[in-house]
């Protein structure tokens, strides 16, 4: 049997993950390809020009946001592997069990 809060964590954080690099990470690739083409890099605003920024400080952004992403789907698959190999729901004590079947080690006064 598998410890599902594990697996319920895992799941949040590698779909958390998936989702904040599809929302965000189009911000954060055109770094990477203004410094490859065209060496200058732009730092752009809805109503005024762009200003031209140094490339070196966008791309650590780029990098900073991508190890954040990518943090996140690990830890997410590994808290995976913990849930599908964890015990915890094999090892309740009988006198911590709750539900059906879970009274029969209790005295009855």
């Amino acid at each position: 049997m598998s410890d599902m809060r594990y697996i319920i964590i895992s799941i949040i954080l590698i779909f958390s993950g998936f989702l904040i690099l599809g929302v965000f990470g189009h911000d954060y690739q055109i770094a990477n390809i203004e410094a490859s083409e065209f060496g200058k890099c732009y730092e752009y605003y809805d109503n005024k020009e762009p200003v031209e920024i140094d490339c070196s400080s966008k791309t650590f952004e780029q990098m900073i946001f991508f190890t954040i992403v990518v943090g996140l789907i690990v830890v997410g698959i590994i808290s995976l592997i913990k849930g599908i190999k964890g015990k915890w729901d094999n090892d309740v004590k009988s006198n911590d069990m709750v539900g059906p079947g879970g009274d029969k080690n209790l005295e009855n006064d």
